[in-house]
């Protein structure tokens, strides 16, 4: 068993508030929190990913949708398919990026 602090974990190599809470050889998870006003750029991973929403509202931004996320939704998304998030709300966006590996 192993259990880890979020906020010893390991930052994403990005400046953004995100930190790798777990990792195995078929997944990864990620704790990203947005700040208001900020974005997660659209970005193109080459895996399957899924997106639980922790706290907060979002757009999530795909290059054909938009789509207003918010506390306990679920995106899951087929990887080469380019995303984003922008935090248009007065408070932090908390959501969970899990990546399946393949």
């Amino acid at each position: 068993m192993k259990i880890v602090r979020l906020h010893e974990a390991p930052k994403v190599p990005f400046d953004l508030d995100g930190h790798r809470i777990a990792e195995s050889s078929c997944a990864e998870i990620i704790h990203l929190c947005l700040k208001a006003g900020e974005k997660l750029e659209k970005h193109i991973n080459p895996v399957d990913v899924c997106f639980y929403v922790l706290e907060g509202k979002a757009l999530f931004i795909t290059d054909t949708e938009r789509i207003l996320v918010q506390k306990d939704h679920c995106i899951q998304i087929e990887g080469g398919i380019n995303r984003g998030f922008d935090n248009i709300s007065l408070s932090d966006f908390k959501v969970l990026v899990i990546k399946f590996r393949k």
